[in-house]
C-alpha cells in the first residue's frame, strides 16, 4: 500500500514525501522526466514511475503495479511555462490532468486525495491580518497560478460530493528552504544564497522591487511538507480546505536579521518604503485543530538550517 505523490521529486513534493516516509508510509512518485531523486530523498527507498498526469492510461497502469491507497497531487495543474503553448490546448491539458487524478482516485477507491492550492487565491480579498479559509475570494486573479488554483478548488469541491471522494485543498503559503528555486514573489531564497556563498545579492529574478518592510506568510519547506503529510494521514478532517503556512507574517527585514545571526558578515540591504505596510498572514487554526500541527521552524532557525544546507555543497 502506498501514497501516490505527483510532483514528488519537486521542491515541496520531495519534503512532503520525506515527511510521509518519516510517518511510516510508502510512496510512489510520478515524474515526467527522468531527473533522479533530489538530495533530500537520496537516502530513502521510494518507487519512481515515469508518467504524466495528463496521460490517463499511464496513470491507470500505475494501479496495476502498485496498491495506491491515497494521492497527494502537488504537480502543477496549470498551463506552464506561461506562454509556452497555445492557451486553449494548454488549459485543456492542465484541467484534464486534474480530472485524471480524480478518475484514478475513484477507480482505485483511495482513502483521500490532497490537491495543492496557493496563498495567491487570497489576492483581492478584503482586509489584512489573518486570512481564514472561509474568507470570500475575489472572482479574478492577476496571475495564471491563482487563476487555475481557484478553478481547481471549485472543481475539487464539486467532485468531492458528486464522486464521493475525500478531497482536501492545501492553500500553501510562500515556501522557502532546501531544494527551492529563487521565487519571483519574495526575495528570501536569494538573500540566503548570497549570504551562504558570500556573493553579491542578485534580485533580477524578482517580479518587482522588494522592500525591507514587505511581508508574507513564509513557511519553511520542512514545515510545509510535514503539514501536508499530517493532513493526508489524519483520521478525520472537518474541512475541505486548509491553510498550509506558518501562521505569521515575516518581513524581508526579519529574514535579513535572521540571516545575519547565522552569517554576521552578510552584506544584505533592501530599499525601505519608510514605514511598515499592512501585514497579512494565513490563519492555521483549522490545521492545528485537526492535525496538531505547530511550525517547528521560526525565521532564525529556518535561515540557519538553509544556510547550512547550501554550505554543505547543495546547489539549492
Amino acid at each position: 500500500m502506498a501514497v501516490l505523490v505527483t510532483g514528488g521529486t519537486g521542491f515541496i513534493g520531495s519534503h512532503t514525501v520525506r515527511a510521509l516516509l518519516d510517518q511510516g508510509e510508502e510512496c510512489v512518485l510520478v515524474q515526467r522526466r527522468a531527473t533522479g531523486l533530489p538530495p533530500v530523498l537520496a537516502d530513502t527507498r521510494v518507487s519512481i514511475e515515469r508518467g504524466d498526469v495528463a496521460d490517463l492510461p499511464a496513470l491507470l497502469d500505475l494501479g496495476t503495479r502498485h496498491k495506491i491507497t491515497g494521492i497527494v497531487h502537488l504537480a502543477g495543474s496549470m498551463p506552464w511555462p506561461i506562454g509556452a503553448d497555445d492557451p486553449i490546448p494548454a488549459a485543456r491539458r492542465a484541467l484534464g490532468g486534474l480530472l485524471n487524478i480524480f478518475q484514478v482516485a475513484q477507480e482505485w477507491d483511495v482513502r483521500r486525495v490532497g490537491v495543492a492550492s496557493t496563498i495567491g487565491v487570497y489576492h483581492g480579498a478584503p482586509g489584512n491580518g489573518a486570512l481564514r479559509e472561509d474568507l470570500p475570494l475575489a472572482m479574478r486573479a492577476s496571475h495564471v497560478i491563482p487563476t487555475f488554483k481557484k478553478i481547481g478548488e471549485l472543481l475539487d469541491d464539486w467532485l468531492a460530493g458528486a464522486a464521493g471522494l475525500d478531497v482536501v485543498n492545501y492553500r500553501i503559503s510562500g515556501t522557502w528552504g532546501p531544494g527551492g528555486h529563487e521565487d519571483p514573489f519574495f526575495p528570501a531564497p536569494a538573500l540566503v544564497h548570497a549570504a551562504a556563498r558570500g556573493t553579491e545579492l542578485d534580485l533580477s529574478a524578482q517580479a518587482g522591487t522588494p522592500y525591507a518592510e514587505d511581508s508574507l506568510d513564509l513557511c519553511y519547506v520542512k514545515d510545509t511538507g510535514r503539514a501536508i503529510a499530517l493532513l493526508h494521514l489524519a483520521d478525520e478532517l472537518h474541512h475541505r480546505t486548509y491553510n498550509v503556512a506558518s501562521g505569521r507574517a515575516t518581513s524581508n527585514a526579519d529574514v535579513i536579521a535572521a540571516i545575519k545571526t547565522a552569517v554576521p558578515s552578510a552584506d544584505l540591504t533592501l530599499p525601505s518604503r519608510g514605514s511598515a505596510t499592512p501585514a497579512s498572514w494565513l490563519d492555521i487554526t483549522r490545521l492545528h485543530e485537526d492535525t496538531g500541527f505547530v511550525p517547528a521552524y521560526d525565521t532564525e532557525r529556518a535561515a540557519a538550517d538553509y544556510i547550512a544546507w547550501l554550505r554543505a555543497g547543495n546547489d539549492r
